[in-house]
C-alpha cells in the first residue's frame, strides 16, 4: 500500500457530473467544451501533415514555426515579444503547463496564492509539491479583487500568485488597475506570477484582455499558460503552450523534457499555418458573444438571476429565488428531474462555501442553448 499524497482529492464534480448527464440522457451544460466542429478548415491541416510525414517527434519545446507564430501574435495583440527560441514551449494543454511551472517552482512550504472560486487544478499540484495554498476568496455578484486582503495574505513564505483572467468559473476579467495593483505587489514582494489566459479571446462588449504580458515589469516574473483547444474548439487535443522569460523558461523545460518531452507534431505544424490568418482567432468575441446574448435572451422572465459574463464561455446563475437547497444538491435535481447538467460552484471555492450559483457552459449550438433555456425558463420553487 502506498500513503496517499492527496487524500483530500476524490473524484471531480466534473466527472460526477458529465457521468450523469449520459446516464440521464440531460442537456450537458457542465463541462466546459464545445458540442460544434472544429474548423474543417484545420482539420484538413493536420491530415496535411500527418500526409507530409510528420508523424515523429517533433523539437522537445515545439515545432519553431509554432513558436514563431506565437511570438508574432502576442506582440501583436500585447506588444510584448517573446523570442522563440528560448521563452516559448508548447504544451499538453495549459492544465500540463501549470502542472509544470509548479512542479519546476514551489517546495515544501512555499505559500502560493490563489483566487477562489479557482480553476481545480491549482491547488492540489500546489500541495502535490509540498506547497501551502492561501485562497483569497472573490465574492458575489461581481467577483472582484480586494488587493488589500491580497497584501495582508503574504508573508515571507509566499511564492507565488496565481490569477485566472478571463476568469473561471465566474466570467470576470481582470481590470488594467487590478493588473498594475498585482504587478505593484509581485515587485515589493518579490513573488512569481502563474498566469491562466486560457480564455484570452473570448472577451465580450469590447473589453480588453489585460495580458499579464502586456505589463513589461510584470512579464520578467510572470509564466503565462494558453491553450489551442479553448481557442480553436478542440479541447480533447490537449494543445496548449507557455511563454516566460528565459530564465523562467530553462526552469519549465527542465521539467516538461520529464514530463511529455514533446507534443503532437502533426497539430503543431496545422496550427503553425492556421495562425497566420488572425481571423482565425480574432473573430471569436463577437461568435462567443452572440452565444452568450442568445442564452441570456433565451432566459429572460426566469427566476434565475444573472450578471452578463465579461469574458470566458461560461455563465453564472443566481438559484436563490428558487430554492435554499446547496449548489450540489441543486444541479443534481435539475439534472435528473429537470434533465440539465451544470456544475455547482461551491466546489471552487473554500471550503465549499455555497453562494447558490450554478455555472453552465454556452459554448453548445444555438438548439442546445435553446433546448435547455425552455426548460430553465420554466423552473421556479413551485415545481422544483
Amino acid at each position: 500500500m502506498i500513503k496517499s499524497k492527496l487524500p483530500q482529492v476524490s473524484e471531480s464534480i466534473f466527472s460526477v457530473m458529465g457521468k450523469m448527464a449520459v446516464d440521464y440522457n440531460a442537456i450537458n451544460l457542465s463541462q466546459g467544451f464545445p458540442n460544434f466542429p472544429s474548423d474543417p478548415a484545420l482539420i484538413a491541416l493536420v491530415e496535411k501533415a500527418m500526409t507530409d510525414g510528420f508523424n515523429q517527434y517533433a523539437p522537445m519545446p515545439g515545432d519553431l514555426e509554432l513558436r514563431k507564430e506565437i511570438s508574432s501574435k502576442t506582440e501583436k495583440l500585447h506588444n510584448f515579444r517573446y523570442n522563440p527560441e528560448t521563452e516559448i514551449t508548447l504544451t499538453a494543454g495549459a492544465t500540463q503547463a501549470i502542472f509544470t511551472i509548479l512542479s519546476a517552482t514551489i517546495k515544501s512550504e512555499d505559500e502560493v496564492i490563489i483566487f477562489t472560486p479557482a480553476y481545480d487544478c491549482y491547488a492540489p499540484t500546489v500541495k502535490l509539491f509540498e506547497g501551502k495554498v492561501v485562497p483569497v476568496q472573490l465574492y458575489p455578484p461581481h467577483f472582484q479583487v480586494n488587493w488589500q486582503e491580497v497584501e495582508n495574505s503574504i508573508t515571507d513564505k509566499t511564492k507565488m500568485i496565481i490569477i485566472n483572467s478571463p476568469h473561471n468559473p465566474t466570467g470576470m476579467l481582470f481590470s488594467k488597475e487590478d493588473m498594475l495593483e498585482l504587478q505593484k505587489l509581485v515587485l515589493k514582494h518579490n513573488l512569481l506570477l502563474l498566469s491562466d489566459e486560457v480564455y484570452e479571446h473570448i472577451i465580450f462588449d469590447g473589453e480588453q484582455h489585460e495580458s499579464a504580458a502586456r505589463y513589461p515589469e510584470l512579464a520578467a516574473r510572470s509564466f503565462i499558460t494558453a491553450s489551442f483547444g479553448k481557442t480553436f474548439h478542440n479541447t480533447g487535443w490537449k494543445m496548449g503552450y507557455c511563454v516566460a522569460p528565459e530564465n523562467l523558461m530553462n526552469e519549465f523545460r527542465k521539467v516538461h523534457q520529464f514530463v511529455v518531452f514533446c507534443i503532437n507534431h502533426p497539430m503543431q505544424k496545422a496550427l503553425a499555418t492556421y495562425l497566420k490568418d488572425e481571423d482565425n482567432y480574432r473573430h471569436l468575441p463577437d461568435f462567443y458573444q452572440q452565444k452568450r446574448d442568445l442564452f441570456l435572451n433565451l432566459m429572460k422572465g426566469s427566476k434565475f438571476k444573472m450578471i452578463p459574463a465579461k469574458g470566458t464561455y461560461f455563465q453564472i446563475l443566481d438559484y436563490s429565488e428558487i430554492s435554499n437547497e446547496s449548489d450540489i444538491d441543486f444541479s443534481k435535481k435539475l439534472l435528473t428531474k429537470h434533465g440539465v447538467a451544470t456544475i455547482p460552484t461551491s466546489v471552487f471555492n473554500v471550503g465549499g462555501e455555497d453562494f447558490k450559483q450554478i455555472r453552465i457552459c454556452f459554448a453548445k449550438t444555438d438548439e442546445t442553448l435553446a433546448n435547455a433555456a425552455e426548460i430553465l425558463k420554466k423552473i421556479s420553487k413551485e415545481n422544483f
